[in-house]
């Protein structure tokens, strides 16, 4: 399996000399495109009602969820990233940790995979699905990844979506009540006049 993986791998990694266009999109989708999660959470709570806001508290806690699943992986699993062992070419500065699952997807998906979950919010699931397939690849073909850390990271990713909406009545609101304190304090000010919703 480790050699059908690290073949794989090969087929996507860059060459030696890649096309400076190419390099710099892969560049953007594996370090640039996870922004657009917060901002979207963000823009959710800061506009959203508060149905809104509960099904981004959600996704927030199946992507702390996934990423906490991904780092126990990490510890229990010590699996070599490429670049430490001199497999292909790399071209992004990361740490020697282990390569399994992909942390980056592993959010990326988990958040999108809540969203799927929700009726109102399947479109945009979906986009966010789609945005995960050039990270995955740029984190291969960058020299970071391989193709069984994306296949671990989907996997990680559904279950923590999973669990997080089968339990959503279980914390969702008392989670909602605390968010919602602390946000009203902090911003009051910006409530008051009008700025943010309450």
């Amino acid at each position: 399996m480790e050699e059908f993986n690290q073949s794989l791998f090969l087929l996507i990694n860059a060459s030696t000399h890649p096309d400076p266009i190419v390099l710099n999109a892969a560049m953007v989708a594996a370090e640039w495109l996870i922004y657009l999660i917060p901002v979207t959470l963000l823009a959710g709570w800061l506009r959203g009602s508060e149905a809104t806001r509960k099904l981004m508290l959600e996704a927030v806690v199946a992507g702390v969820l996934g990423l906490s699943i991904s780092m126990l992986c990490g510890m229990l699993w010590q699996h070599p990233r490429p670049f430490t062992i001199g497999l292909g070419t790399n071209f992004l500065a990361h740490s020697p940790d282990s390569s399994f699952p992909s942390d980056h997807l592993t959010l990326q998906w988990s958040i999108a995979f809540s969203f799927l979950m929700q009726k109102r919010l399947r479109t945009l699931g979906l986009v966010y699905g789609l945005l995960g397939l050039p990270m995955a690849w740029a984190r291969m073909y960058l020299g970071v990844h391989y193709p069984f850390d994306m296949a671990g990271a989907a996997v990680v990713a559904a279950v923590s979506a999973g669990i997080c909406h089968r339990y959503a009545a279980c914390y969702v609101s008392h989670l909602f009540r605390y968010a919602s304190t602390i946000y009203t304090y902090l911003f009051a000010p910006l409530i008051r006049r009008g700025w943010m919703i309450k």
